[in-house]
């Protein structure tokens, strides 16, 4: 098999842009693996880069970041992985996008072994999101045992995989969603929730730390429900308020944007806590390969629950 078909772009817009196509089929290069998709996690950054250049800025476009699959090759000086081994983990963000394609390459140390008793859809929900929750609130936050987080959209993909890590980590846990939503996210294990449409989160005591998924003003009015030292993280990048750090600083808060990189040892963090039946994704819908832009008419709604994945025959 020398071709693959993949899911592209030629132009930016709606999901009409979205075209099936036939492309060469990679070759892995030194420190690089090839993997056969079995599933590929969707997430805003998606539906997003779908619309406008964003972080990327090239074009023709595969999308996709999160990849959960089989190793089909191995590059040059590659020893943690061999052919046949079941992976799954977060392509090199922004520029390492392909996912949503029959096969990809990827830089091996991004990859850790998929959990057994775990499927590919479960294991392709997972990496992004939980990357991002976890960088968020462990190796920035340092969230610690009976601290206090509040964190918004706690539905939605990196909100109900924060919840569950943020438990793992000791923490009480507040989260805004809308109120049909605060059964599941009980669930996960969130200790207080706030239905935003009826509801004021600044009314909340005071919390350690914030987990911005919004921005704008609502990463502005987050400042007010921080205990004195708290700090504001937002992976909100495009909508994240320039002069909140100055704001914060000024109420002796912190407040910085973060943007998540590809990390091995996360991962296999992460890929512990699913073994153990830690942590879940809450997978709303799957969709083939084929239909990727019914998927990301789903996120374009901007309302799903947890996670939409693509699955690859």
């Amino acid at each position: 098999m020398t071709t693959m078909k993949a899911i592209s772009q030629h132009t930016y817009g709606g999901s009409e842009v979205l075209q099936e196509v036939e492309l060469d089929r990679p070759s892995p290069g030194p420190s690089e693996v090839l993997v056969r998709v079995r599933a590929a996690g969707m997430n805003p950054t998606d539906w997003k880069h779908k619309q406008f250049a964003g972080l990327v800025g090239r074009l023709p476009l595969v999308l996709g970041w999160d990849v959960s699959g089989v190793v089909e090759a191995v590059g040059l000086g590659v020893t943690i992985h061999r052919p046949g081994d079941e992976v799954f983990g977060m392509l090199p963000y922004p520029h390492g996008v392909g996912a949503f394609a029959e096969f990809v390459v990827a830089p091996a140390r991004a990859l850790v072994r998929k959990p057994e008793g775990v499927d590919h859809v479960q294991a392709g929900a997972i990496p992004l999101a939980a990357l991002t929750a976890w960088q968020v609130l462990v190796d920035a936050a340092d969230l610690r045992p009976g601290q206090r987080v509040l964190i918004h959209a706690a539905a939605g993909g990196v909100g109900h995989l924060a919840v569950q890590i943020a438990k793992e980590r000791g923490a009480y846990v507040i989260g805004t969603a809308s109120a049909p939503k605060h059964a599941l996210l009980r669930e996960l294990g969130a200790d207080q929730l706030i239905d935003y449409r009826t509801e004021d989160f600044t009314a909340i005591d005071p919390v350690d730390v914030v987990l911005d998924t919004l921005g704008g003003e609502t990463a502005v009015r987050s400042l007010d429900t921080l205990k004195p030292g708290g700090q504001l993280i937002s992976i909100a990048i495009g909508s994240f308020p320039q002069d909140l750090p100055a704001q914060a600083a000024a109420r002796g808060l912190r407040a910085y944007p973060l943007l998540v990189e590809a990390d091995q040892a996360g991962m296999r963090a992460i890929a512990d806590l699913v073994t153990a039946g830690r942590l879940r994704a809450v997978v709303e819908a799957t969709f083939p390969l084929a239909q990727a832009a019914k998927g990301h008419d789903l996120g374009d709604t901007g309302r799903v629950t947890g996670k939409v994945v693509l699955t690859v025959p």
